[in-house]
C-alpha cells in the first residue's frame, strides 16, 4: 500500500513539474511575434493561397484549414522558446533540476498542445458560426484536435532537441518535414491523387490520420477507420515522445 502511495505522489510531483514548466512557456511565448506569425498567419495564408479560385464550399475546406493550422500551431513553440532558453543557459538550469528528463519533454509538449487548441478553435468557430457547417460528431472532431495538437506539439519538442541556440536552425530544418507533409496528407489533394511515393509518405504522416479524424468529426468521407486514425496518432505520439526523450537526453550529457 505504501509502495501505490509512493508511486502516485511521484507521478503527482511529475505532472505538476511538466505543468509549470508548459505553464512558463505559456506566460512568456504565446504573444511572441514570430510564434504568432509561424503558428496562426502563415498557415493561414498559406490556406487561402490554395483554396482562393478553388470550385469548394467551405464544409470542405474548413476541416483541412483546422488541420494544416493544428500542424503549424502546435510544433511552433518549442523551436522558438527552447533555443532561446539554450541561449539565457535557463535550459541547462531546467534540465539539472530533480525533475524527470520524460516530465521536460511532456512540460514542452503540452505548451505547443495548449497553444494549438486554443488556436484551431478560430477556425472551427468560423465554420460553425459564420458557414453554418454542421458537427455531427463532435466527440471525433475533439479527439482529432486533442491527439493532433499533442502529436505535433511531441514534434516540435523532438525538433528542439537540435543543440542550436537559434530558433531559425530549427524552423528550418521543421518546414522541411511540415511543408511536405500538407501536400501528401489527403489536406488539399486526396491520397488517391498523389503519385505513388507521396502515397507511401501518406501513410506514415501522423498528419493524414488526424486530418482524416477531423474530416470523421464533420461527416466528410473518410480514409480509414476512426480507431485506425487514433491508434496511429497515439502511435505517433509514442514515438516522437521516446525520440525525444533518447536525444535530449544524448545532446545534454
Amino acid at each position: 500500500m505504501r509502495n501505490v502511495s509512493e508511486f502516485c505522489s511521484g507521478v503527482c510531483t511529475g505532472f505538476s513539474a511538466a505543468w509549470a514548466i508548459a505553464r512558463k512557456d505559456i506566460l512568456i511565448y504565446y504573444a511572441k511575434p514570430n510564434i504568432i506569425v509561424s503558428g496562426m498567419l502563415f498557415p493561414l495564408f498559406m490556406f487561402l493561397a490554395f483554396a482562393v479560385g478553388r470550385p469548394a464550399d467551405p464544409a470542405t475546406m474548413v476541416p483541412g484549414l483546422i488541420a494544416i493550422t493544428i500542424l503549424f500551431s502546435s510544433s511552433s513553440i518549442e523551436p522558438v522558446s527552447i533555443p532561446l532558453e539554450r541561449r539565457t543557459k535557463t535550459f541547462e538550469r531546467l534540465l539539472s533540476a530533480p525533475v524527470s528528463l520524460h516530465m521536460v519533454v511532456l512540460g514542452e509538449s503540452m505548451s505547443g498542445f495548449l497553444y494549438s487548441c486554443c488556436v484551431a478553435l478560430v477556425p472551427l468557430a468560423a465554420g460553425m458560426v459564420l458557414f453554418r457547417i454542421p458537427v455531427p460528431d463532435f466527440p471525433v472532431l475533439a479527439a482529432g484536435i486533442i491527439l493532433l495538437s499533442f502529436c505535433f506539439a511531441t514534434m516540435g519538442t523532438l525538433f528542439a532537441a537540435y543543440p542550436t541556440e537559434s530558433p531559425g536552425d530549427i524552423m528550418s530544418m521543421l518546414n522541411l518535414v511540415r511543408l511536405p507533409l500538407i501536400f501528401v496528407s489527403g489536406v488539399f489533394v486526396p491520397i488517391g491523387q498523389v503519385p505513388f511515393p507521396g502515397q507511401v509518405i501518406a501513410y506514415l504522416s501522423p498528419l493524414t490520420y488526424g486530418n482524416d479524424l477531423v474530416q470523421a468529426g464533420f461527416g466528410r468521407a473518410t480514409q480509414f477507420h476512426t480507431g485506425i486514425d487514433i491508434a496511429a496518432l497515439c502511435i505517433a505520439i509514442g514515438i516522437f515522445q521516446s525520440l525525444a526523450n533518447r536525444l535530449y537526453r544524448a545532446f545534454n550529457e
